[in-house]
């Protein structure tokens, strides 16, 4: 069965303690005592739909809602049948998933696909439809960077504060091996060249003077 929406109080809430008091996905799921991945998808919808906090004085429940939870109604074609088309194009955007996509299609069908048939009638098609074109690297010619698109929450062992860190990802392009740095620095040019720094050194480019568990301000 699909999962319920929360309430547009629940959700204004979620969105103030987020906005307005700063407080982390964690804290505000042990205020709310709701999953933190309910309150990451509600906040993904909320950035993605442009809202900004405080909210508009004439924005009732209903907008907020309508602007939330857009009809989706191509997700669905020929009765209880997915429109494959319409869910790769909800899945270009950031942060969609496919088990989001067949929530909102559940709630439209009740007596559609359950998950599993769902995301294998998806993977059959799109094997049919992607186009790809193999790449061939040769050893220790292509190091692809670049910094994950989400955010990791971390309790700092001294502080026990709730922080974001910022994962930073190189990846060898004939090995894919792969090297992962945590820093709770912005994504500003200091930390930037530092990654760098610690990634070569990681595939054995260059030497690393120190080596701490993640990247503190200093």
């Amino acid at each position: 069965m699909a999962a319920a929406r929360l309430s547009m109080r629940t959700i204004r809430e979620i969105l103030r303690l987020r906005w307005e008091h700063h407080l982390s996905k964690k804290q505000i799921a042990v205020s709310c005592n709701i999953a933190r991945s309910t309150i990451t998808d509600y906040l993904r919808r909320a950035q993605r739909s442009g809202l900004t906090w405080p909210l508009p004085e004439d924005m009732d429940d209903a907008k907020l809602q309508q602007i939330l939870f857009p009809s989706r109604e191509g997700i669905c074609n020929q009765g209880k049948r997915p429109c494959m088309e319409e869910i790769y194009k909800e899945l270009s955007h950031k942060g969609f998933t496919l088990q989001q996509l067949w929530l909102e299609y559940k709630q439209n069908n009740p007596d559609g696909y359950q998950y599993s048939y769902f995301c294998d009638r998806y993977h059959q098609w799109a094997k049919k439809r992607d186009v790809t074109l193999r790449q061939v690297y040769r050893a220790g010619e292509k190091l692809f960077v670049d910094y994950a698109g989400q955010t990791i929450p971390f309790t700092d062992p001294i502080t026990g504060q709730v922080q974001e860190a910022y994962l930073f990802v190189a990846t060898l392009g004939a090995s894919s091996y792969t090297f992962a740095w945590a820093s709770i620095i912005k994504q500003d040019l200091p930390s930037w060249i530092d990654a760098h720094v610690k990634d070569f050194a990681f595939f054995g480019g260059v030497p690393e003077i120190e080596e701490p568990y993640l990247l503190r301000p200093s």
